[in-house]
């Protein structure tokens, strides 16, 4: 081996010790039930937190531990949280009954990561449902404290077969009554995207059948006109939604006005009204009394995704 070989092999090694050491210290230490690193928590909930945390834990052997960072990073809030829960090897051997609280104010996003003994006892759904009833309207109006608090007992309830006492969600803020507010709701992304390519996927198909073909290419417009407006708010949400039913209402006919005059529509449309039948693009389109009819040979199929992992995520 070389000098110049034995250099660049030690530059290698020392390049990936640095990386690992740069991972590494993304994850804080663990130093007690409640690490605040993003200093949100006033003393007195830390503290309160940290008896309560103590006296679940003597009295089930089960181990929740709160974090707060100031930002995960490139990494979702799910990654990260699966990587400290690891790390920090929450719960007992041979039990898993550990819990994770992730906050991160910052990016606004949160997590309760659950160890596999306790996926039973504390399902993501049971999880969905304490960060959205107790913690994210805490979190909306800026109390930290209530939030992880109420969101802590809730758990340590569910963990213990028990209802929750004591504890009394914020109530969202009033919005007048001719106000309407729709929100895209809280999706893992990697089922967002399976979903968007489903919706979409299905959407553009028969938009694009709809301006190529003659005769039902209207009642198409017309038709897809609801599903564009309220299938893509799941995925983008309502604003978004509304610029993209806007292009659909302008694009649609302005497409469909200048395929009109390509010599294969005139003649797809000449053979329509003559046979009564003709082909687009290998699929056989068909006229009727009713306005015409579509027939081919492709099939559409949709997919899922699971969280994995156990838990459930939110943002506020």
């Amino acid at each position: 081996m070389t000098g110049v070989q034995r250099r660049s092999l030690a530059l290698a090694f020392c390049l990936t010790v640095i990386t690992i050491s740069a991972s590494a210290q993304d994850i804080p230490y663990l130093s007690g039930r409640v690490v605040d690193d993003a200093n949100i928590l006033s003393e007195g909930a830390r503290t309160s937190l940290t008896a309560a945390l103590k006296a679940h834990e003597e009295a089930t052997t089960n181990q929740v531990v709160v974090l707060t960072v100031t930002t995960t990073g490139d990494e979702s809030v799910e990654s990260y949280a699966n990587n400290v829960f690891h790390a920090w090897k929450l719960g007992q051997k041979g039990k898993d009954n550990g819990v994770l609280v992730l906050v991160d104010p910052n990016d606004r996003k949160m997590r309760i990561e659950v160890g596999y003994g306790l996926e039973g006892t504390l399902p993501d759904a049971a999880a969905g449902g304490i960060i959205r009833t107790w913690m994210t309207p805490a979190f909306k109006a800026g109390n930290y404290d209530k939030g992880v608090q109420d969101g802590v007992a809730a758990i340590i309830a569910r963990l213990e077969g028990r209802e929750p006492t004591g504890l009394t969600p914020i109530a969202p803020p009033s919005r007048s009554s001719n106000s309407i507010h729709i929100s895209a709701p809280a999706m893992e992304w990697p089922v967002r995207i399976l979903f968007g390519l489903f919706i979409f996927g299905m959407l553009g198909v028969f938009t694009v059948i709809g301006v190529m073909t003659p005769g039902m290419g209207w009642f198409l417009y017309v038709f897809l006109i609801p599903f564009w407006s309220m299938f893509p708010t799941v995925i983008i949400g309502p604003r978004p939604t509304l610029v993209l039913v806007a292009a659909y209402l302008i694009g649609y006919p302005l497409a469909k006005l200048n395929i009109s005059k390509k010599e294969w529509y005139l003649k797809a449309a000449r053979e329509l009204k003559t046979s009564g039948h003709t082909s687009i693009g290998g699929f056989m389109v068909s006229s009727s009394e009713s306005g015409g009819g579509f027939s081919g040979g492709s099939d559409f199929s949709g997919g899922g995704g699971d969280s994995g992992g156990g838990g459930a995520s939110g943002s506020w």
